[in-house]
């Protein structure tokens, strides 16, 4: 009796937990959403909480009139996608060769990987590689310099090692199949869940940066992706001065502030759910050793 009563408080804290965190999360896009669709007045007097005041879809109908937006929202995806993409088809050329241990020199290549998790060479150098390249002012300075993510590719490398036994790969060796065989119809089904997951960090990692994109995109108006249009309209809206072009006019910047982030989070929420088993099982796997 003891016993099961010890367990039952327990069970009871880690709920309590588990909500208090959920509510930490959860609680403050509720209140960025509720400011998004109440009226000005109500927001300037700091009366919305956690449900709208003078409910309105006003901030929206102003930042869907702007048809930059649009068009920057349109080269988001294009860019997300294609970045995802690339990343996950190096991440996988470069995690399944290095986690079979006939490879010569695996361990020496993977710690050349790893050295660029503790140290790069800076924004400057870098904003000077890609001027050198020619890749300013286009989608590429977007995708090519993170593609490659080496926390991702010992996540990866991991995942191979410890849920693709050598035995089905010796297997397949013998019914005559090569690399590729066994990468495409024996590695890849294995691994559905840690590549989904490894899909949403780098797309979500990709669909939140602007930083790169305020330093590469400074003459191409129209390559400018979402979140780095709705932080010249945050500033714009904050700021007495004129930063960019644009049909969006609020009153209340602090409305307009709570519009941008539910636009820009609204496509990654929309898109979690249909992959959040596999994330789960992603996270998951290969962390139980038997």
């Amino acid at each position: 009796m003891h016993r099961k009563r010890r367990f039952d408080t327990w069970d009871v804290l880690i709920h309590l937990s588990l909500i208090i965190a959920s509510l930490v999360c959860l609680l403050p896009f509720l209140h960025v959403a509720a400011k998004s669709l109440s009226s000005d007045a109500f927001v300037i007097a700091n009366k919305v909480f956690l449900l709208p005041r003078g409910f309105t879809f006003e901030a929206y109908g102003k930042i869907f009139a702007d048809a930059s937006i649009l068009r920057s929202l349109y080269v988001s995806v294009i860019v997300t996608v294609v970045f995802t993409l690339l990343g996950m088809i190096i991440t996988i050329c470069a995690a399944y060769p290095l986690s079979r241990k006939q490879l010569k020199g695996r361990t020496a290549l993977t710690m050349i990987f790893m050295i660029t998790l503790y140290f790069s060479g800076g924004i400057i150098p870098e904003y000077m590689l890609m001027n050198q390249l020619g890749m300013l002012d286009t989608l590429w300075a977007l995708i090519l310099p993170q593609a490659f993510s080496a926390f991702n590719f010992l996540i990866m490398k991991t995942a191979i090692s410890s849920s693709i036994p050598v035995s089905l790969e010796e297997s397949a060796r013998i019914d005559g199949a090569g690399h590729f065989r066994i990468l495409w119809s024996i590695v890849l089904p294995l691994s559905k869940p840690i590549i989904a997951t490894l899909s949403l960090f780098y797309a979500v990692g990709r669909w939140n940066a602007y930083q790169d994109a305020l330093f590469y995109i400074k003459q191409a108006v129209e390559l400018r992706p979402l979140q780095l249009k709705l932080y010249y309209l945050v500033i714009q809206a904050s700021e007495s001065f004129q930063l960019e072009a644009t049909q969006v006019q609020l009153s209340n910047p602090e409305v307009l502030k709570a519009s941008c982030v539910v636009f820009a989070t609204l496509p990654i929420l929309c898109i979690y759910p249909f992959i959040q088993k596999y994330f789960v099982q992603g996270v998951l796997l290969g962390a139980v050793k038997e």
